[in-house]
């Protein structure tokens, strides 16, 4: 998944998944807390392949990110119009008052508060050298 999308939140919650992602996540989407304050989006075959990852992991080795994943996350199947409803907690874990981003990223997309991610990218160029560094780009 690529691209950058700009929209905001309804007085309800709910966020458009632009037609771009929608295509590639499918009719049915995972959404659940991300790290750096936003929150993961999968499609269903993503989300069973972290499912059976998780599954097959030693009890005290899964644990905690059974606990943090699966209670935290929501699965969705799009409005008419392409939009979800986040509830309040996955809101408030990602700071989604009103603007929001979302972002392709591989093999899923995120949602972050337009404000987390300008800031996220303020801070990102000397991180970004040095994991290109680090792939050999």
């Amino acid at each position: 998944m690529l691209g950058t999308y700009q929209y905001a939140l309804d007085a309800k919650g709910r966020v458009f998944v632009p037609a771009k992602l929608r295509e590639e996540l499918g009719d049915i989407i995972y959404v659940s807390k991300g790290i750096d304050n936003c929150l993961f989006v999968y499609g269903a075959p993503e989300w069973g392949k972290i499912e059976e990852k998780l599954a097959a992991m030693p009890v005290s080795r899964a644990r905690y990110l059974q606990r943090s994943l699966f209670p935290s996350a929501a699965r969705f199947e799009l409005d008419a119009q392409g939009r979800i409803l986040l509830p309040q907690a996955l809101r408030e874990h990602a700071g989604l008052t009103k603007d929001v981003t979302i972002v392709g990223v591989g093999n899923r997309a995120e949602i972050w508060s337009l404000e987390s991610w300008t800031r996220y990218n303020e801070q990102t160029d000397d991180k970004l050298a040095e994991a290109m560094d680090e792939l050999g780009f």
